[in-house]
């Protein structure tokens, strides 16, 4: 059984992972472990660049906590200002035996009074939350969730790029 730590207790990343993985690699046996590990960027990643570098130290801060394992993911959602909009998107960074497995999700946009919200300095979920009157949305269904009525969740949103991200690990010889 290959162990995948998972670089976050948020349960709606875990599944996304479980879910990826299983689809990926069909008929194989994983064992998933969410861990707690600091991004070192900001709470609220301001770009593609810091959102990417926070997925990556996530994968690489969980395999200096835990030694043994095969894989090590970092999910990392992150939003950048495109003229006067707001995009959201999430990176996620797999390492495995010292290589990684890279990519991200769709990009969507954020309606004004969230954009409003975060510009204020609060967070994309504490802003969902506010504007849309939910209770700790970023672990359930996410802005994602909320603005498309549940047909893409905050699950299913980074369930595609954790699969994306498991290329090279499923083609080996190419990477």
């Amino acid at each position: 059984m290959k162990r995948v730590i998972i670089a976050s207790k948020n349960p709606v990343k875990i599944q996304a992972v479980k879910n990826g993985f299983e689809q990926m690699f069909r008929g194989q046996e994983f064992e998933f472990v969410g861990l707690a590990v600091p991004s070192n960027v900001s709470n609220q990643p301001g770009s593609n660049n810091e959102t990417f570098i926070g997925a990556k130290n996530r994968a690489d801060n969980a395999s200096t906590t835990i030694k043994h394992a095969e894989y090590y993911v970092g999910v990392e959602g992150g939003i950048e200002h495109v003229g006067e909009e707001m995009e959201a998107f999430a990176w996620v960074v797999v390492k495995s035996a010292g290589r990684y497995g890279k990519s991200r999700t769709g990009t969507f946009f954020l309606p004004k009074e969230v954009v409003k919200l975060i510009k204020e300095g609060k967070e994309l979920g504490e802003a969902d939350d506010r504007v849309f009157g939910r209770s700790n949305s970023k672990q359930e269904n996410g802005a994602v969730g909320i603005l498309t009525g549940d047909v893409i969740d905050r699950t299913m949103f980074y369930t595609e790029a954790v699969i994306l991200s498991l290329i090279p690990f499923k083609n080996p010889d190419m990477y």
